[in-house]
């Protein structure tokens, strides 16, 4: 059996153990708490993943691009939930051809998209379309529960168009800000006379509120691997987080400067909380940081100087944001312990279409 010696560098692993606890973890806490779970697949996005988040009791999947749901729906997954405005004809084709293929949902939040949505589709096979709010995240999505409600209503209107339900991207922290939104969103809607079918809300720093609120479903993606940002947030320990990038020391210039093989274009440059002093990464299994990047080399600077580690030893470094990291590979390495398990491609890995 091969194992982590045998790897050439830099090169990401993945804990699978660490990653079965996570999932579990989360299921239950969905359970428990009574509402579906819709994980986000742009964290991994490995179809081996989504199915075994499927196999624990996940509703389905989401994901971001159109691209990323193609693939998804290629590798056999047959709901998914993709929050984006899908704009353009050549986008709109592709969006209907998958429609036809799978349990399709999506989102929208003006008159324009939903237009055009309702120029491709028909009601012999229906578009799903979800109104995306915005509950103070200050991104995409409705400003008001009146807009919500007037897009709703132009979703009705359109014989390939069935209206889904409300959905947000919350800010952090900000379930309960988010829950008033809705709630007085769902007491309008209410004397309408227009049923929401689903709330949909999510990310993964809040993913353990309890349930019980207008929130129906929730899309936690990073809780998978966890990463430093989730460790700072205290949603998770260094103990969970199960994606490391393995590099290898390949310049020692001072006592104290250390030189690995990883640069941005392997951990990415994404600081965590917007503080770069934090450095670019963790040292597994101790408090060093890979403190600057350039493209292909990572640099950690010791404390006091140190003949550890030399020239050619092996680091494990626990990324920032994993997201992105995810990205950046070709493909992924599971391991158990030291034992190399498996490799997968990283199957939606660019797709940005």
């Amino acid at each position: 059996m091969p194992t982590i010696a045998d790897l050439d560098t830099p090169t990401i692993l993945i804990d699978i153990d660490r990653v079965e606890a996570n999932l579990k973890r989360a299921q239950d806490h969905a359970d428990k708490e009574g509402y579906a779970l819709r994980p986000h697949t742009k964290t991994h996005k490995l179809p081996y993943f989504a199915k075994r988040q499927i196999e624990l009791g996940a509703k389905g999947i989401t994901v971001q691009k159109l691209g990323e749901a193609e693939v998804m729906a290629d590798a056999g997954i047959d709901d998914i939930f993709l929050p984006y405005n899908i704009v353009g004809d050549k986008k709109l084709a592709r969006l209907k051809a998958l429609n036809e293929r799978i349990t399709l949902s999506v989102t929208a939040d003006s008159p324009d998209t939903i237009a055009g949505y309702a120029r491709t589709f028909t009601e012999g096979k229906p578009l799903t379309v979800l109104i995306e709010c915005d509950t103070g995240a200050g991104r995409c999505g409705v400003q008001t529960q009146a807009q919500a409600l007037a897009l709703a209503r132009q979703i009705e209107a359109a014989s390939g168009l069935r209206f889904g339900g409300l959905m947000t991207y919350p800010p952090k922290h900000g379930f309960a800000q988010s829950d008033a939104w809705f709630n007085d969103a769902l007491a309008l809607f209410k004397e309408a006379g227009i049923a929401v079918p689903r709330v949909t809300a999510g990310n993964s720093p809040d993913m353990w509120t309890p349930g019980g609120g207008p929130v129906t479903e929730r899309r936690p993606g990073t809780y998978i691997y966890y990463d430093r940002m989730q460790v700072r947030d205290q949603v998770a320990s260094v103990d969970d987080c199960a994606l490391t990038v393995l590099a290898t020391v390949v310049s020692r210039p001072t006592g104290t400067r250390v030189v690995i093989d990883a640069g941005s274009k392997s951990l990415a440059y994404d600081p965590v909380a917007g503080d770069l002093s934090l450095g670019h990464g963790l040292v597994m299994g101790t408090e060093l940081v890979v403190k600057s990047l350039s493209e292909e080399h990572g640099v950690i600077e010791m404390p006091v100087a140190s003949d550890w580690p030399r020239v050619g030893d092996r680091l494990r470094i626990i990324p920032n944001h994993v997201c992105v990291v995810s990205n950046l590979f070709d493909s992924v390495t599971l391991i158990s312990g030291d034992e190399v398990k498996d490799t997968l491609p990283v199957a939606s890995r660019g797709r940005t279409d």
